[in-house]
Protein backbone atom coordinates (compact mmCIF):
# COMPACT_ATOMS: atom_id res chain seq x y z
CA UNK A 1 0.00 0.00 0.00
CA UNK A 2 2.95 2.17 -0.01
CA UNK A 3 1.90 3.29 -3.75
CA UNK A 4 -1.18 4.61 -1.88
CA UNK A 5 1.00 6.69 0.09
CA UNK A 6 3.12 8.44 -2.38
CA UNK A 7 0.45 9.75 -4.29
CA UNK A 8 -1.32 11.06 -1.14
CA UNK A 9 1.66 13.62 -0.87
CA UNK A 10 0.39 16.26 -3.47
CA UNK A 11 -2.62 15.64 -1.28
CA UNK A 12 -1.28 16.33 1.97
CA UNK A 13 -3.40 19.96 2.52
CA UNK A 14 -6.90 18.89 1.73
CA UNK A 15 -5.97 15.57 3.64
CA UNK A 16 -4.98 17.74 6.91
CA UNK A 17 -8.10 19.71 6.20
CA UNK A 18 -10.35 16.87 5.73
CA UNK A 19 -8.99 15.35 9.14
CA UNK A 20 -9.95 18.97 10.66
CA UNK A 21 -13.71 18.64 9.59
CA UNK A 22 -13.91 14.95 10.53
CA UNK A 23 -12.46 15.90 14.42
CA UNK A 24 -15.51 18.83 14.17
CA UNK A 25 -18.12 16.54 12.78
CA UNK A 26 -16.83 13.82 15.70
CA UNK A 27 -16.98 16.69 18.74
CA UNK A 28 -20.44 18.09 17.38
CA UNK A 29 -22.15 14.70 16.79
CA UNK A 30 -20.49 13.71 20.47
CA UNK A 31 -21.67 17.07 21.96
CA UNK A 32 -25.39 16.62 20.95
CA UNK A 33 -26.79 13.54 23.25
CA UNK A 34 -25.05 15.67 26.29
CA UNK A 35 -26.99 18.63 25.04
CA UNK A 36 -30.27 16.10 24.62
CA UNK A 37 -29.03 14.88 27.92
CA UNK A 38 -29.19 17.55 30.19
CA UNK A 39 -32.12 19.15 28.31
CA UNK A 40 -34.43 16.09 29.31
CA UNK A 41 -32.62 15.81 33.03
CA UNK A 42 -33.06 19.72 33.74
CA UNK A 43 -37.11 19.01 32.32
CA UNK A 44 -37.64 16.67 34.45
CA UNK A 45 -36.39 18.36 37.46
CA UNK A 46 -38.06 21.75 36.95
CA UNK A 47 -41.25 19.54 36.12
CA UNK A 48 -40.58 17.77 39.64
CA UNK A 49 -40.63 21.30 41.38
CA UNK A 50 -43.80 22.52 39.06
CA UNK A 51 -41.86 25.40 36.96
CA UNK A 52 -41.87 26.61 33.71
CA UNK A 53 -39.33 24.80 31.44
CA UNK A 54 -39.70 27.15 28.35
CA UNK A 55 -37.04 28.97 28.35
CA UNK A 56 -34.47 26.51 28.62
CA UNK A 57 -35.92 24.45 26.48
CA UNK A 58 -35.78 27.27 23.65
CA UNK A 59 -32.26 27.60 24.58
CA UNK A 60 -31.13 23.96 24.24
CA UNK A 61 -32.74 23.59 21.12
CA UNK A 62 -30.95 26.69 19.35
CA UNK A 63 -27.49 24.69 20.87
CA UNK A 64 -28.91 21.73 19.69
CA UNK A 65 -29.83 22.70 16.08
CA UNK A 66 -26.68 25.10 15.83
CA UNK A 67 -24.82 21.46 16.39
CA UNK A 68 -26.57 19.82 13.56
CA UNK A 69 -25.93 22.58 11.35
CA UNK A 70 -21.92 21.90 12.38
CA UNK A 71 -22.42 18.14 12.03
CA UNK A 72 -23.90 18.69 8.27
CA UNK A 73 -21.60 21.25 7.39
CA UNK A 74 -18.34 19.36 8.49
CA UNK A 75 -20.10 16.11 6.65
CA UNK A 76 -20.12 17.96 3.63
CA UNK A 77 -16.99 19.35 4.00
CA UNK A 78 -15.34 16.02 4.32
CA UNK A 79 -17.11 14.58 1.70
CA UNK A 80 -15.78 17.29 -0.48
CA UNK A 81 -12.09 16.81 0.10
CA UNK A 82 -12.60 12.69 0.40
CA UNK A 83 -13.85 13.06 -3.60
CA UNK A 84 -11.38 15.76 -4.64
CA UNK A 85 -8.60 13.40 -2.86
CA UNK A 86 -9.42 10.38 -3.94
CA UNK A 87 -10.29 11.19 -7.80
CA UNK A 88 -7.06 13.39 -8.03
CA UNK A 89 -5.14 10.41 -6.90
CA UNK A 90 -7.10 8.48 -9.80
CA UNK A 91 -5.99 10.59 -12.23
CA UNK A 92 -2.49 10.28 -11.31
CA UNK A 93 -2.21 6.71 -11.40
CA UNK A 94 -4.06 6.77 -14.39
CA UNK A 95 -1.92 9.10 -16.12
CA UNK A 96 1.75 7.42 -14.51
CA UNK A 97 0.12 3.95 -15.61
CA UNK A 98 -0.70 5.26 -19.53
CA UNK A 99 3.16 6.70 -19.65
CA UNK A 100 4.51 3.76 -18.44
CA UNK A 101 2.93 1.61 -20.60
CA UNK A 102 3.75 3.53 -23.38
CA UNK A 103 7.65 3.17 -22.84
CA UNK A 104 6.85 -0.64 -22.94
CA UNK A 105 9.03 -2.41 -25.26
CA UNK A 106 7.53 -5.44 -26.88
CA UNK A 107 8.99 -7.80 -24.37
CA UNK A 108 6.75 -5.85 -21.45
CA UNK A 109 3.99 -6.70 -23.83
CA UNK A 110 4.80 -10.16 -23.86
CA UNK A 111 4.63 -10.17 -20.18
CA UNK A 112 1.19 -8.24 -19.04
CA UNK A 113 -1.58 -8.72 -21.33
CA UNK A 114 -3.22 -6.30 -23.17
CA UNK A 115 -6.69 -7.32 -21.23
CA UNK A 116 -4.81 -7.03 -17.56
CA UNK A 117 -3.28 -3.64 -18.88
CA UNK A 118 -6.76 -2.68 -18.85
CA UNK A 119 -7.94 -4.02 -16.00
CA UNK A 120 -5.45 -2.48 -13.73
CA UNK A 121 -5.95 1.08 -15.52
CA UNK A 122 -9.70 1.12 -14.93
CA UNK A 123 -11.16 -1.37 -12.49
CA UNK A 124 -7.89 -1.86 -10.48
CA UNK A 125 -7.61 2.20 -10.09
CA UNK A 126 -11.06 2.38 -9.07
CA UNK A 127 -10.91 0.49 -6.42
CA UNK A 128 -7.69 2.62 -5.21
CA UNK A 129 -10.35 5.63 -5.50
CA UNK A 130 -12.59 3.85 -3.49
CA UNK A 131 -10.74 3.02 -0.79
CA UNK A 132 -9.43 6.59 -0.55
CA UNK A 133 -12.31 8.34 -0.50
CA UNK A 134 -14.02 6.00 1.77
CA UNK A 135 -10.96 5.92 3.90
CA UNK A 136 -10.54 9.37 4.31
CA UNK A 137 -14.41 9.82 5.81
CA UNK A 138 -14.68 6.11 7.55
CA UNK A 139 -11.35 5.46 8.67
CA UNK A 140 -10.29 8.33 10.67
CA UNK A 141 -13.93 8.99 12.02
CA UNK A 142 -14.38 5.74 13.27
CA UNK A 143 -11.54 5.49 15.89
CA UNK A 144 -12.66 9.50 17.16
CA UNK A 145 -16.04 8.53 17.31
CA UNK A 146 -16.21 5.21 18.78
CA UNK A 147 -12.82 6.24 21.29
CA UNK A 148 -15.07 9.21 21.86
CA UNK A 149 -18.14 7.40 22.33
CA UNK A 150 -16.67 5.30 24.85
CA UNK A 151 -15.65 7.72 27.11
CA UNK A 152 -19.09 9.89 26.61
CA UNK A 153 -20.78 6.51 27.60
CA UNK A 154 -18.66 5.58 30.75
CA UNK A 155 -19.05 9.34 31.72
CA UNK A 156 -22.83 8.92 31.70
CA UNK A 157 -23.20 5.41 33.32
CA UNK A 158 -20.14 3.36 34.51
CA UNK A 159 -22.44 0.33 35.69
CA UNK A 160 -23.88 0.31 32.25
CA UNK A 161 -20.25 0.30 30.30
CA UNK A 162 -20.14 -4.31 30.72
CA UNK A 163 -23.01 -3.93 27.81
CA UNK A 164 -20.56 -2.10 25.85
CA UNK A 165 -17.56 -4.18 26.30
CA UNK A 166 -19.74 -7.64 25.73
CA UNK A 167 -21.12 -5.97 22.39
CA UNK A 168 -17.59 -5.02 20.93
CA UNK A 169 -16.20 -8.56 21.73
CA UNK A 170 -18.79 -10.14 19.91
CA UNK A 171 -18.98 -7.67 16.94
CA UNK A 172 -15.45 -8.44 16.68
CA UNK A 173 -15.53 -12.20 16.68
CA UNK A 174 -17.66 -12.09 14.11
CA UNK A 175 -16.10 -9.52 11.87
CA UNK A 176 -12.65 -11.66 12.22
CA UNK A 177 -14.61 -14.70 11.05
CA UNK A 178 -16.27 -12.52 7.66
CA UNK A 179 -12.96 -11.64 7.11
CA UNK A 180 -11.16 -15.09 8.04
CA UNK A 181 -13.65 -16.06 4.84
CA UNK A 182 -13.56 -13.27 2.40
CA UNK A 183 -10.43 -12.68 2.26
CA UNK A 184 -8.73 -15.21 0.39
CA UNK A 185 -11.45 -14.80 -2.03
CA UNK A 186 -10.76 -10.87 -2.86
CA UNK A 187 -7.03 -11.95 -4.20
CA UNK A 188 -8.49 -13.79 -6.55
CA UNK A 189 -11.15 -11.87 -7.78
CA UNK A 190 -8.79 -9.32 -10.39
CA UNK A 191 -7.29 -12.19 -12.07
CA UNK A 192 -10.66 -13.88 -12.76
CA UNK A 193 -12.20 -10.39 -13.76
CA UNK A 194 -8.66 -10.32 -16.23
CA UNK A 195 -9.37 -13.59 -17.11
CA UNK A 196 -13.46 -12.34 -18.41
CA UNK A 197 -11.56 -9.49 -20.42
CA UNK A 198 -9.08 -11.50 -22.36
CA UNK A 199 -12.07 -14.00 -23.33
CA UNK A 200 -14.73 -11.46 -24.05
CA UNK A 201 -12.03 -9.21 -26.08
CA UNK A 202 -10.75 -12.46 -28.12
CA UNK A 203 -14.66 -12.91 -28.55
CA UNK A 204 -15.00 -9.58 -29.94
CA UNK A 205 -12.46 -8.98 -32.43
CA UNK A 206 -12.73 -12.54 -33.88
CA UNK A 207 -16.39 -12.75 -34.33
CA UNK A 208 -16.25 -13.37 -37.85
CA UNK A 209 -13.64 -16.15 -37.21
CA UNK A 210 -15.78 -17.83 -34.84
CA UNK A 211 -19.33 -17.53 -37.07
CA UNK A 212 -17.28 -18.80 -40.15
CA UNK A 213 -16.29 -21.94 -37.97
CA UNK A 214 -19.54 -22.07 -36.61
CA UNK A 215 -18.11 -22.67 -33.12
CA UNK A 216 -20.14 -20.31 -31.40
CA UNK A 217 -20.90 -23.14 -29.09
CA UNK A 218 -17.61 -23.13 -28.22
CA UNK A 219 -16.76 -19.67 -27.63
CA UNK A 220 -20.11 -19.58 -25.48
CA UNK A 221 -18.75 -21.76 -22.90
CA UNK A 222 -15.49 -20.51 -22.66
CA UNK A 223 -17.13 -17.24 -22.18
CA UNK A 224 -19.76 -18.80 -18.98
CA UNK A 225 -17.05 -21.16 -17.51
CA UNK A 226 -14.74 -17.41 -17.40
CA UNK A 227 -18.42 -15.39 -16.35
CA UNK A 228 -19.22 -18.35 -13.61
CA UNK A 229 -16.26 -18.10 -12.18
CA UNK A 230 -16.17 -14.60 -11.06
CA UNK A 231 -19.99 -15.05 -10.70
CA UNK A 232 -19.82 -17.45 -8.10
CA UNK A 233 -16.46 -15.56 -6.47
CA UNK A 234 -18.17 -12.48 -6.48
CA UNK A 235 -21.70 -14.17 -4.77
CA UNK A 236 -19.08 -15.71 -2.37
CA UNK A 237 -17.60 -12.34 -1.20
CA UNK A 238 -20.68 -10.43 -1.38
CA UNK A 239 -22.89 -13.28 0.81
CA UNK A 240 -20.82 -13.07 2.93
CA UNK A 241 -19.94 -9.49 3.51
CA UNK A 242 -23.42 -8.69 3.76
CA UNK A 243 -23.89 -10.88 6.67
CA UNK A 244 -22.00 -8.55 8.44
CA UNK A 245 -24.66 -5.94 8.57
CA UNK A 246 -27.45 -8.05 9.62
CA UNK A 247 -25.46 -9.49 12.33
CA UNK A 248 -24.43 -6.01 14.09
CA UNK A 249 -28.05 -4.77 13.40
CA UNK A 250 -29.02 -7.87 15.38
CA UNK A 251 -26.37 -6.84 18.31
CA UNK A 252 -27.36 -3.13 18.52
CA UNK A 253 -31.11 -4.11 18.95
CA UNK A 254 -30.04 -6.29 21.77
CA UNK A 255 -27.90 -4.04 23.40
CA UNK A 256 -30.64 -1.32 22.90
CA UNK A 257 -33.06 -3.78 25.17
CA UNK A 258 -30.09 -4.27 27.58
CA UNK A 259 -29.70 -1.16 28.10
CA UNK A 260 -33.18 -0.06 28.79
CA UNK A 261 -33.85 -3.23 30.82
CA UNK A 262 -30.79 -2.45 32.84
CA UNK A 263 -30.94 1.52 33.05
CA UNK A 264 -34.30 1.00 33.62
CA UNK A 265 -33.74 -0.77 36.88
CA UNK A 266 -31.32 1.87 37.62
CA UNK A 267 -33.31 4.76 36.93
CA UNK A 268 -36.20 3.29 39.51
CA UNK A 269 -33.42 2.84 42.02
CA UNK A 270 -32.29 6.49 41.68
CA UNK A 271 -28.74 5.46 40.53
CA UNK A 272 -28.91 6.72 36.75
CA UNK A 273 -31.01 9.89 35.22
CA UNK A 274 -33.42 8.68 32.51
CA UNK A 275 -31.63 11.41 30.14
CA UNK A 276 -28.34 10.18 30.65
CA UNK A 277 -29.38 6.41 30.03
CA UNK A 278 -31.09 7.94 27.15
CA UNK A 279 -27.33 9.80 26.19
CA UNK A 280 -25.75 6.27 26.73
CA UNK A 281 -28.56 4.70 24.44
CA UNK A 282 -26.67 7.36 21.66
CA UNK A 283 -23.21 6.54 22.70
CA UNK A 284 -24.03 2.96 22.39
CA UNK A 285 -25.14 3.73 18.65
CA UNK A 286 -22.05 5.80 17.89
CA UNK A 287 -19.76 2.76 19.22
CA UNK A 288 -21.48 0.42 17.26
CA UNK A 289 -21.66 2.58 13.81
CA UNK A 290 -18.26 2.86 14.35
CA UNK A 291 -17.27 -0.58 14.14
CA UNK A 292 -19.95 -1.04 11.40
CA UNK A 293 -17.42 1.67 9.43
CA UNK A 294 -14.34 -0.35 10.29
CA UNK A 295 -16.18 -3.27 8.66
CA UNK A 296 -16.93 -2.07 5.57
CA UNK A 297 -12.99 -0.55 5.39
CA UNK A 298 -12.12 -4.28 6.28
CA UNK A 299 -14.31 -4.84 3.17
CA UNK A 300 -12.53 -2.73 0.71
CA UNK A 301 -9.04 -2.74 1.66
CA UNK A 302 -8.46 -6.42 0.65
CA UNK A 303 -9.85 -5.41 -2.97
CA UNK A 304 -7.71 -2.13 -2.47
CA UNK A 305 -4.06 -4.00 -1.30
CA UNK A 306 -4.24 -6.33 -4.30
CA UNK A 307 -5.18 -3.64 -7.01
CA UNK A 308 -2.06 -1.60 -5.66
CA UNK A 309 0.01 -4.62 -6.03
CA UNK A 310 -1.39 -5.01 -9.17
CA UNK A 311 -0.49 -1.28 -10.53
CA UNK A 312 2.49 -0.94 -8.44
CA UNK A 313 3.66 -4.09 -10.92
CA UNK A 314 3.21 -2.13 -13.78
CA UNK A 315 4.86 0.89 -12.49
CA UNK A 316 7.64 -0.73 -10.82
CA UNK A 317 8.13 -3.01 -13.87
CA UNK A 318 11.91 -2.38 -15.43
CA UNK A 319 11.77 -1.09 -18.98
CA UNK A 320 14.30 -2.91 -20.94
CA UNK A 321 14.90 -0.93 -23.74
CA UNK A 322 15.07 2.51 -22.96
CA UNK A 323 17.77 5.62 -23.90
CA UNK A 324 21.34 5.45 -22.20
CA UNK A 325 22.50 8.32 -19.93
CA UNK A 326 24.51 10.14 -22.83
CA UNK A 327 22.59 9.08 -25.69
CA UNK A 328 23.45 10.38 -29.26
CA UNK A 329 21.03 12.83 -30.79
CA UNK A 330 20.44 11.61 -34.36
CA UNK A 331 20.06 13.97 -37.46
CA UNK A 332 20.98 14.42 -40.82
CA UNK A 333 20.30 10.49 -41.49
CA UNK A 334 21.07 9.31 -44.69
CA UNK A 335 20.00 5.67 -43.78
CA UNK A 336 22.79 3.31 -44.21
CA UNK A 337 21.54 0.31 -42.69
CA UNK A 338 24.12 -2.70 -41.08
CA UNK A 339 23.75 -5.93 -39.49
CA UNK A 340 26.71 -7.02 -38.06
CA UNK A 341 26.65 -10.72 -36.55
CA UNK A 342 23.36 -10.13 -34.79
CA UNK A 343 21.75 -12.69 -32.58
CA UNK A 344 18.27 -12.77 -30.83
CA UNK A 345 16.26 -14.78 -28.63
CA UNK A 346 12.94 -14.47 -27.23
CA UNK A 347 13.10 -14.54 -23.31
CA UNK A 348 12.54 -17.53 -21.71
CA UNK A 349 12.80 -19.11 -25.11
CA UNK A 350 15.31 -22.16 -25.67
CA UNK A 351 16.81 -21.27 -29.36
CA UNK A 352 17.86 -18.39 -30.92
CA UNK A 353 14.97 -17.02 -33.28
CA UNK A 354 17.71 -14.82 -35.28
CA UNK A 355 21.42 -16.22 -35.60
CA UNK A 356 24.49 -14.46 -37.31
CA UNK A 357 22.88 -11.97 -39.28
CA UNK A 358 25.35 -10.00 -41.57
CA UNK A 359 24.19 -7.62 -44.18
CA UNK A 360 23.94 -4.05 -45.14
CA UNK A 361 20.85 -1.84 -46.74
CA UNK A 362 22.17 1.04 -48.44
CA UNK A 363 20.12 4.85 -49.35
CA UNK A 364 18.34 4.38 -52.84
CA UNK A 365 17.96 0.26 -52.90
CA UNK A 366 15.16 -2.23 -52.13
CA UNK A 367 16.25 -4.49 -49.89
CA UNK A 368 13.96 -7.52 -49.43
CA UNK A 369 13.04 -10.17 -47.24
CA UNK A 370 11.77 -13.47 -47.86
CA UNK A 371 11.25 -17.02 -45.98
CA UNK A 372 9.30 -19.86 -45.13
CA UNK A 373 6.72 -19.12 -41.95
CA UNK A 374 8.64 -19.03 -38.69
CA UNK A 375 12.26 -18.27 -40.13
CA UNK A 376 12.23 -15.08 -38.41
CA UNK A 377 11.70 -12.48 -40.96
CA UNK A 378 9.40 -10.02 -38.85
CA UNK A 379 11.55 -10.53 -35.63
CA UNK A 380 14.27 -8.98 -38.04
CA UNK A 381 12.94 -6.21 -38.83
CA UNK A 382 11.17 -5.01 -35.41
CA UNK A 383 15.45 -5.09 -34.46
CA UNK A 384 15.93 -1.99 -36.11
CA UNK A 385 12.96 0.49 -34.61
CA UNK A 386 14.71 -0.89 -31.14
CA UNK A 387 11.09 -2.81 -30.79
CA UNK A 388 13.20 -5.93 -29.23
CA UNK A 389 17.09 -5.52 -28.39
CA UNK A 390 19.69 -7.68 -30.05
CA UNK A 391 21.08 -10.63 -27.55
CA UNK A 392 24.84 -10.50 -29.74
CA UNK A 393 25.75 -8.47 -32.31
CA UNK A 394 25.03 -4.58 -33.25
CA UNK A 395 23.16 -3.06 -35.37
CA UNK A 396 24.22 0.05 -37.21
CA UNK A 397 22.64 3.15 -38.97
CA UNK A 398 25.10 5.58 -40.79
CA UNK A 399 27.70 3.62 -38.77
CA UNK A 400 25.94 4.68 -35.55
CA UNK A 401 25.03 1.93 -32.95
CA UNK A 402 21.19 2.32 -32.49
CA UNK A 403 21.30 1.59 -28.53
CA UNK A 404 23.77 4.32 -28.40
CA UNK A 405 20.62 7.00 -30.01
CA UNK A 406 17.75 8.39 -28.82
CA UNK A 407 14.82 6.11 -29.09
CA UNK A 408 13.20 8.84 -30.11
CA UNK A 409 15.44 10.18 -32.50
CA UNK A 410 15.83 6.58 -33.94
CA UNK A 411 12.07 6.05 -34.53
CA UNK A 412 11.85 9.33 -36.20
CA UNK A 413 13.88 8.10 -38.94
CA UNK A 414 11.61 5.28 -39.72
CA UNK A 415 8.68 4.82 -41.55
CA UNK A 416 6.98 1.63 -40.33
CA UNK A 417 3.90 -0.75 -42.22
CA UNK A 418 3.15 -3.33 -39.58
CA UNK A 419 2.27 -6.92 -40.64
CA UNK A 420 -1.22 -6.08 -39.31
CA UNK A 421 -2.49 -2.08 -40.07
CA UNK A 422 -3.53 -0.50 -37.46
CA UNK A 423 -5.59 2.44 -37.93
CA UNK A 424 -7.17 5.13 -35.04
CA UNK A 425 -10.82 6.77 -34.77
CA UNK A 426 -10.99 10.17 -36.35
CA UNK A 427 -10.44 10.73 -40.40
CA UNK A 428 -8.40 9.36 -43.34
CA UNK A 429 -6.51 13.01 -43.18
CA UNK A 430 -5.76 12.48 -39.55
CA UNK A 431 -4.88 9.02 -39.58
CA UNK A 432 -2.47 9.48 -43.06
CA UNK A 433 -0.95 12.81 -40.86
CA UNK A 434 -0.61 10.86 -38.05
CA UNK A 435 3.54 10.89 -38.57
CA UNK A 436 3.51 14.06 -40.21
CA UNK A 437 1.18 16.57 -39.76
CA UNK A 438 2.32 19.46 -42.03
CA UNK A 439 3.04 17.21 -45.16
CA UNK A 440 0.44 16.95 -47.77
CA UNK A 441 -0.68 13.85 -48.02
CA UNK A 442 -2.23 13.44 -51.39
CA UNK A 443 1.12 12.30 -53.17
CA UNK A 444 1.01 9.39 -50.46
CA UNK A 445 -2.11 8.33 -51.15
CA UNK A 446 -1.64 8.73 -54.46
CA UNK A 447 1.49 5.99 -54.16
CA UNK A 448 -0.25 3.92 -52.08
CA UNK A 449 -3.25 3.50 -54.62
CA UNK A 450 -5.37 4.83 -51.70
CA UNK A 451 -6.63 7.94 -53.87
CA UNK A 452 -9.56 5.99 -56.06
CA UNK A 453 -11.51 4.69 -52.63
CA UNK A 454 -10.40 8.05 -51.08
CA UNK A 455 -12.26 10.02 -53.86
CA UNK A 456 -15.19 7.77 -54.04
CA UNK A 457 -16.09 8.67 -50.45
CA UNK A 458 -18.05 11.73 -49.99
CA UNK A 459 -16.21 13.47 -47.64
CA UNK A 460 -12.82 13.01 -49.28
CA UNK A 461 -10.25 12.77 -47.00
CA UNK A 462 -12.42 13.98 -43.74
CA UNK A 463 -14.29 10.81 -44.06
CA UNK A 464 -14.50 9.01 -41.04
CA UNK A 465 -12.31 5.96 -39.43
CA UNK A 466 -14.46 3.98 -36.83
CA UNK A 467 -12.76 2.29 -34.14
CA UNK A 468 -11.05 -0.79 -35.25
CA UNK A 469 -11.27 0.37 -38.78
CA UNK A 470 -14.75 -1.38 -39.32
CA UNK A 471 -15.62 0.78 -41.99
CA UNK A 472 -13.12 0.20 -44.45
CA UNK A 473 -11.48 -3.09 -46.20
CA UNK A 474 -8.36 -4.50 -45.23
CA UNK A 475 -7.16 -3.27 -48.55
CA UNK A 476 -7.92 -0.28 -47.78
CA UNK A 477 -6.80 -0.62 -44.16
CA UNK A 478 -3.53 -1.58 -45.43
CA UNK A 479 -2.92 1.20 -48.28
CA UNK A 480 -3.88 4.11 -45.66
CA UNK A 481 -1.55 2.24 -43.39
CA UNK A 482 1.24 2.58 -46.16
CA UNK A 483 0.07 6.15 -46.70
CA UNK A 484 0.84 7.05 -43.62
CA UNK A 485 4.75 5.70 -43.55
CA UNK A 486 5.15 7.41 -47.09
CA UNK A 487 3.94 10.84 -45.84
CA UNK A 488 6.60 11.14 -42.64
CA UNK A 489 8.96 10.81 -45.84
CA UNK A 490 11.59 9.46 -43.48
CA UNK A 491 15.35 8.24 -44.33
CA UNK A 492 13.93 4.63 -44.22
CA UNK A 493 10.94 2.50 -44.75
CA UNK A 494 10.03 -1.00 -43.34
CA UNK A 495 6.89 -2.87 -44.95
CA UNK A 496 6.40 -5.94 -43.02
CA UNK A 497 4.55 -8.20 -45.46
CA UNK A 498 2.25 -4.54 -46.04
CA UNK A 499 1.01 -6.10 -49.53
CA UNK A 500 -0.59 -9.41 -48.21
CA UNK A 501 -4.29 -7.72 -48.28
CA UNK A 502 -3.41 -6.03 -52.21
CA UNK A 503 -4.97 -7.87 -55.00
CA UNK A 504 -2.43 -8.79 -57.89
CA UNK A 505 -3.33 -5.60 -59.68
CA UNK A 506 -2.79 -3.37 -57.27
CA UNK A 507 -0.08 -4.56 -55.82
CA UNK A 508 1.62 -4.33 -59.10
CA UNK A 509 1.05 -0.75 -59.30
CA UNK A 510 1.91 0.23 -56.05
CA UNK A 511 5.33 -1.64 -56.48
CA UNK A 512 5.48 0.57 -60.19
CA UNK A 513 5.26 3.74 -58.12
CA UNK A 514 6.94 3.45 -54.87
CA UNK A 515 10.56 4.01 -56.54
CA UNK A 516 9.95 7.39 -57.53
CA UNK A 517 8.49 8.40 -54.29
CA UNK A 518 11.19 6.56 -52.23
CA UNK A 519 14.38 6.81 -54.34
CA UNK A 520 16.39 8.43 -51.56
CA UNK A 521 15.42 6.05 -49.22
CA UNK A 522 16.53 2.47 -47.68
CA UNK A 523 13.55 -0.01 -47.98
CA UNK A 524 13.29 -3.01 -46.78
CA UNK A 525 10.38 -5.09 -47.38
CA UNK A 526 9.29 -8.29 -45.71
CA UNK A 527 7.06 -10.34 -48.21
CA UNK A 528 5.57 -13.65 -49.13
CA UNK A 529 4.97 -13.34 -52.48
CA UNK A 530 8.24 -13.48 -54.55
CA UNK A 531 6.39 -11.33 -57.56
CA UNK A 532 6.48 -8.37 -54.79
CA UNK A 533 10.39 -8.69 -54.39
CA UNK A 534 11.68 -9.66 -57.43
CA UNK A 535 13.26 -6.37 -58.76
CA UNK A 536 14.62 -6.00 -55.61
CA UNK A 537 18.31 -5.10 -55.59
CA UNK A 538 18.77 -7.46 -52.70
CA UNK A 539 17.08 -10.20 -51.31
CA UNK A 540 17.46 -11.94 -48.00
CA UNK A 541 16.57 -15.31 -48.02
CA UNK A 542 16.24 -16.51 -43.96
CA UNK A 543 15.58 -20.31 -43.09
CA UNK A 544 14.99 -21.11 -39.36
CA UNK A 545 16.38 -17.45 -38.21
CA UNK A 546 19.99 -17.78 -40.67
CA UNK A 547 20.64 -16.68 -43.97
CA UNK A 548 20.27 -19.25 -46.53
CA UNK A 549 21.17 -16.55 -49.39
CA UNK A 550 21.67 -12.78 -50.35
CA UNK A 551 21.83 -11.43 -54.10
CA UNK A 552 19.23 -10.50 -56.72
CA UNK A 553 16.36 -12.76 -58.27
CA UNK A 554 18.65 -14.32 -61.00
CA UNK A 555 21.42 -15.08 -58.63
CA UNK A 556 19.38 -16.41 -56.01
CA UNK A 557 17.18 -19.12 -58.05
CA UNK A 558 20.80 -20.51 -59.30
CA UNK A 559 22.52 -20.62 -56.10
CA UNK A 560 19.82 -20.93 -53.01
CA UNK A 561 17.24 -23.92 -53.23
CA UNK A 562 15.59 -22.42 -50.24
CA UNK A 563 14.75 -19.51 -52.70
CA UNK A 564 14.22 -21.75 -55.52
CA UNK A 565 11.85 -23.53 -53.90
CA UNK A 566 9.54 -20.62 -53.02
CA UNK A 567 9.75 -19.57 -56.21
CA UNK A 568 8.85 -22.92 -58.06
CA UNK A 569 5.73 -23.13 -55.26
CA UNK A 570 4.53 -19.41 -56.70
CA UNK A 571 5.56 -18.57 -60.04
CA UNK A 572 5.34 -20.75 -63.22
CA UNK A 573 8.18 -21.76 -65.07
CA UNK A 574 8.81 -19.35 -67.96
CA UNK A 575 8.04 -16.43 -64.98
CA UNK A 576 11.11 -17.89 -62.98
Amino acid sequence: MKIIFKYLKPYAVFVVLSVAMLFGQVVCELTLPNLMSSLVNEIIKISAHGGGANDYIKTMGFKMIGMALLTVLCSVSVGYLASRVASGIAKNLRTDLFRKVNDFSSAEFDRFSTASLITRNTNDVQQIQNFVSMGLRMMLFAPFMGLGSIVMALEKSPSLSWIIVLAVLIILCVLAVVMAAALPKFKSLQVLVDRLNLVSREQLSGLMVIRAFGNEAYEEKRFDTANRDLTFTTRFVQRTISSLMPAVTLIMSFVNVAIVWFGAKAAGELTLEVGDMMAFIQYAMHIMISFIFVSMIFIIWPRAQVAAERINEVLSCEISIKDKENAESFEDVTGTVEFSHVSFRYENADEDALSDISFVARPGETTAFIGSTGSGKTTLINLIPRLYDVTSGKITIDGKDIRDVRLHDLREAIGYVPQKAILFSGTIESNVKYGNSTEDIHPALNVSQATEFVDAKEEGINAPISQGAANVSGGQKQRLSIARALAKKPPIYIFDDSFSALDFKTDAKLRAALPAYTGYATVLIVAQRVSTIMHADQIIVLDEGRIAGIGKHEELVKTCSQYLEICESQLAKEEI
